[in-house]
């Protein structure tokens, strides 16, 4: 018998029993006998597992097979996703067009700078060196900087700030709307700096010198101005600039003023009040809340039913006052109150029982020592003390602390707007907006952007940096708004705007089922910005050339293929619109 020759290929066939599919994969030769074509079963693959058997049908075909090694190495790896983030938010948001309109060295430096504060902020020098360790550099077009073409870049941003700060307050601040506006501080690493002063450190980095800054937002938050000011500067002399530099650099005429009791003064009140279209709302301070309970212009039992009501007083002519009554606050305020008093009272005790021993003598020493405990715990106000050269008595001052108590989370919005444009609820609401403005400094100083510690040594330079931090807040705002979804946000932002004011903060059903459970809907892990950041970094894009080729051998990129949850991520980000 003649020889048979002929095509070997794999053959699937695949049937249906009780329910059931079964695919069966034989390896068969195709041959011609006497002008008739036949087959031939060689074997039965379907023990094989599927990749296997691919590989053994595109054998068959032609296709040749090495082993990975010596196909490809790879040079060298960098991680990718959270840059494509990054970038494509500062595109969707128009960020190269905001900095200016026509592309040139330092537009593509800032931009460079501002996606590397996001990634991860480092001082300029640290930031030429980490970019390269990610795909940034090479993205940006800024492979070849250094600091000191960050430094020209940070010149050049400084000198156009006015124009992208305009920019901004078009886009995003409207006649008549919210302007919420505060101001924070940040210390120095050094003493050079024209800008630093002591002042009231709310770093808690006692002695050293520090800038204040403040910052413009619109109602949800989002950054549009900046102002850096001396650091012994107080909040309420940089309210009216502020003010200021919304009617005549950014052309709004009308607006409404939010800004916390201890910034709007009533210095800065009456300036407003003689220039139409400025509307306020601030709160007042515990001691004018205290002489309106004593005038009795507020009675507390008319808090037993509600927690909002209405009033007004001649000492605020012209003015709405909105009283809230919050009692979780009201608890809590009690429970610190007695914490502290009861930790003056151990510490004056230690004290107490030194000079009754005879081992602390002296009124002046005496004194000394009970300062420190007065000076740690800041309620002296409730203790009557008694400080002879060889005794100490203290005891509580129960009419004070009753006095005291008696306006337990107790607070009252003061507000120039209208009732017919704005009611009682709203008001509060639109007071407690603030928030938005804590959150950005505390994203600005410790958790992602890290403004702080200021190297920098000329005042233009900090102004800058600060200018710079701000911009990098402003991507990584929208962001955080496009992954809500993704991370431990609430996004029930019907609920926000209609529940009661005055009551505490509670999560939505969704928000709280992801608090608790750490899990999104499908199952995946909720994230934080950072954590989200993170995942998507390990996107990496590798650079690849033939084996042992040497350095200057071709080379070609891969990056490694996205899961569902960053291409998730990344389809929020491409939907991001002004």
């Amino acid at each position: 018998m003649p020889a048979r020759t002929g095509a070997v290929h794999v053959v699937t066939t695949t049937r249906v029993y009780k329910d059931r599919v079964y695919r069966t994969h034989l390896l068969r030769r195709s041959y011609r006998e006497d002008d008739t074509v036949k087959n031939e079963t060689l074997g039965n693959l379907s023990h094989l597992p599927e990749p296997l058997i691919d590989i053994i049908r595109r054998s068959l075909r032609g296709e040749t097979f090495v082993p990975l090694a010596q196909a490809f190495e790879i040079s060298r790896s960098r991680a990718h996703g959270h840059v494509q983030a990054v970038a494509l938010a500062m595109q969707r948001l128009g960020l190269a067009s905001l900095l200016a309109s026509k592309p040139s060295r330092q537009r593509d430096l800032v931009l460079a700078m501002v996606a590397s504060r996001i990634i991860d902020p480092a001082t300029k020098l640290a930031t030429t060196r980490l970019w390269h360790t990610t795909t940034l550099a090479e993205d940006f077009g800024v492979v070849d900087a250094d600091e000191d073409d960050l430094y020209a870049a940070m010149d050049w941003l400084l000198a156009h700030q006015d124009t992208i700060q305009k920019k901004l307050a078009a886009r995003h601040l409207s006649e008549g709307g919210l302007v919420l506006y505060d101001l924070s501080s940040s210390y120095f690493e050094g003493t050079t700096c024209p800008l630093g002063k002591l002042g009231y450190n709310r770093d808690g980095k006692k002695g050293l010198l520090q800038v204040n800054y403040g910052l413009l937002t619109d109602a949800r938050g989002c950054p549009v101005a900046v102002s850096v000011h001396e650091g012994n500067t107080a909040d309420s002399r940089t309210f009216m600039p502020a003010v200021q530099k919304l009617r005549e650099d950014f052309g709004i005429e009308r607006m409404v003023m939010v800004g916390d009791r201890g910034m709007v003064s009533q210095k800065a009140i009456d300036e407003m009040r003689q220039t139409d279209g400025i509307g306020w709302i601030t709160a007042l301070k515990s001691v004018s809340i205290r002489a309106l309970v004593e005038q009795g212009k507020l009675q507390m039992d008319l808090f037993d039913e509600r927690n909002l009501l209405e009033l007004s007083s001649p000492d605020y002519p012209g003015e709405r006052l909105v009283a809230c009554r919050n009692e979780a606050l009201a608890k809590l305020r009690a429970h610190k109150r007695e914490a502290l008093l009861a930790a003056t009272e151990r510490g004056l005790d230690k004290i107490r029982l030194r000079v009754d021993a005879g081992k602390l003598v002296g009124q002046d020493k005496i004194g000394l020592r009970v300062g420190k405990i007065i000076d740690k715990y800041k309620v002296a106000k409730h203790f009557e003390l008694n400080i002879t050269d060889a005794t100490l008595s203290c005891a509580r001052k129960t009419d004070s602390i009753a006095s005291e108590a008696a306006l337990d989370g107790l607070y009252i919005i003061r507000t120039s707007v209208p009732a017919a444009q704005m009611d009682a609820p709203e008001c509060v609401r639109s007071y407690k907006s603030l928030a938005n403005v804590e959150r950005a400094f505390r994203s600005l100083k410790t958790i992602d952007l890290k403004v702080r510690p200021i190297h920098h040594r000329t005042a233009d330079r900090v102004r800058a940096h600060i200018f710079l931090c701000m911009l990098a807040y402003y991507v990584e705002w929208h962001l955080r708004e496009a992954w809500r979804e993704l991370m431990f946000a609430d996004t029930d932002s019907q609920a926000k705007a209609t529940r009661d004011p005055v009551a505490p903060a509670t999560r939505s059903d969704s928000a709280q089922t992801k608090a608790t459970t750490h899990a999104l809907v499908d199952g995946t892990a909720v994230h934080s910005f950072a954590t989200l950041m993170a995942e998507l970094a390990t996107l990496v894009r590798n650079t690849c050339r033939m084996p042992n080729a040497g350095p200057d051998a071709p080379t070609f990129e891969l990056v490694t293929n996205a899961e569902p949850k960053h291409e998730r991520a990344l389809a929020l980000v491409q939907a991001i619109h002004l």
